[in-house]
């Protein structure tokens, strides 16, 4: 999600926006951001990532992190070829969990400071309808136990992951979730294939990120003249 990668609906592949949250949000803050995301990124991926660039972390302010959308999914290709057969996401929850509180900790242990981002939601049906292409679509239907929004509640279990984990180790939570789901229309902030923001919701995670952004550096100023007086 932070490389900005949508569908083109027009061109029917997925590509680059010019204008992701992270252009739109650090262009508002007048910020110079690095960006490490990659598009297909798991947490283990990202892991190996972030331990290439320990030595920098203590130069930058904030050192945002953003998974799960990736983690939680799954190869449905096998699944509608074996719906009986048991299946596990490209990160299973418990190694998720695992691996993001070891980043933290790598995090803060090299003087960075970690920020978390939640998920975006998806919509269900569309997603649905978008992972079926090709496929058995009622094989896939049977494995989810009948009902579409199992894979809502599946991808929403990773993202109460993350508020866990924040809660657990006091991380600053971005909520972009929250953002999308206060909007009855959310589903037009997401692309055709119903998982990735299209370019009205990369504004909108922009916004909540500038928000987020505002209340750090009132904070951070706050602390200052106290310790100033």
């Amino acid at each position: 999600m932070a490389k900005g990668v949508v569908f083109d609906q027009a061109k029917q592949k997925y590509g680059l926006i010019r204008d992701g949250f992270v252009d739109l949000a650090c262009a508002a803050l007048r910020i110079i951001p690095k960006n490490f995301s990659k598009f297909g990124c798991t947490i283990t991926k990202g892991s190996e990532i972030l331990n290439t660039h320990v030595k920098e972390l203590a130069d930058y302010d904030l050192t945002v992190l953003e998974f799960g959308g990736n983690d939680c999914d799954f190869d449905w290709v096998q699944i509608a070829a074996n719906p009986q057969a048991e299946h596990q996401p490209k990160t299973p929850l418990g190694l998720f969990a695992k691996t993001y509180a070891q980043m933290i900790e790598t995090v803060r242990n090299n003087g960075g400071h970690p920020v978390i981002l939640n998920l975006p939601p998806i919509e269900p049906k569309r997603f649905f309808d978008w992972i079926s292409r090709g496929l058995d679509a009622d094989a896939i239907l049977r494995w989810l136990g009948g009902r579409v929004d199992f894979i809502y509640r599946w991808h929403e279990s990773y993202s109460i992951e993350i508020g866990k984990l924040a809660r657990q180790y006091d991380v600053p939570v971005v909520d972009i979730r929250s953002a999308f789901l206060l909007r009855p229309d959310y589903a037009t902030l997401l692309c055709e294939d119903g998982m990735h923001p299209n370019q009205a919701g990369h504004q909108v995670i922009s916004r909540t990120l500038e928000e987020y952004a505002d209340h750090y550096l009132a904070a951070a100023n706050a602390a200052e003249n106290r310790e100033a007086v």
